[in-house]
Formats: structure tokens, sequence, C-alpha cells
């Protein structure tokens, strides 16, 4: 049986309650990868990410917060000015693959 194909996705939010805000960033540190405290990449199916929706829609409130997902392509091109996540030379991948396609 074929595995649905995952894309990766950039998932940024502006949450307006401290509380809901601290319920979100929790819960998108299990399902993706933290960019900057309220900026996740994550990768999913598109069964996937409409479930990840669905969950995010009951943690918010639709009047006052928001929440945006933009698709990337597979190989983005990554640019970095300022403080970097990680030290010089040390990259994060989801998987061994990520080394070797091109």
């Amino acid at each position: 049986m074929t595995r649905p194909r995952q894309h990766n996705w950039l998932l940024c939010y502006d949450i307006a309650d401290p509380r809901r805000l601290q319920r979100v960033h929790r819960f998108m540190k299990d399902h993706g990868w933290p960019l900057q405290y309220s900026v996740f990449q994550l990768k999913a199916s598109d069964v996937q990410l409409d479930a990840l929706v669905e969950d995010l829609e009951r943690l918010i409130e639709p009047a006052a917060d928001d929440i945006r997902i933009y698709p990337l392509h597979n190989r983005p091109r990554k640019v970095i000015i300022g403080k970097r996540l990680f030290p010089e030379g040390v990259m994060l991948f989801d998987n061994l693959t990520d080394l070797f396609d091109e």
C-alpha cells in the first residue's frame, strides 16, 4: 500500500489571548519544527493537514486569532539573516534522504 505523499508547509499564527497562544504553541511543537516562536515548518499529507487544521480550529477563537498555512517547495531555498537557530555547520533534516535528494 502506498503512503500518501507528504508536502512541506509553513504555518504562522497570531493568537490574541496568551493562554490560547501557549496551547497552540505546545500543540505545534508536537507537529512541526519551530522556526520562530509563531512560525513552524511541518511535513504532512493533505489528509494529515486537514486533521491538523481541525485540531487547531478547536484551540483558537476565529474572531480574534489568525492562522495561515503556506505550501513550500520540497527543496526550498533557505536564506538566514541574523541570529541562527543552530550554530554554523549544523543542519537539521527530517530524514536522511534529504541529504541525497537532488
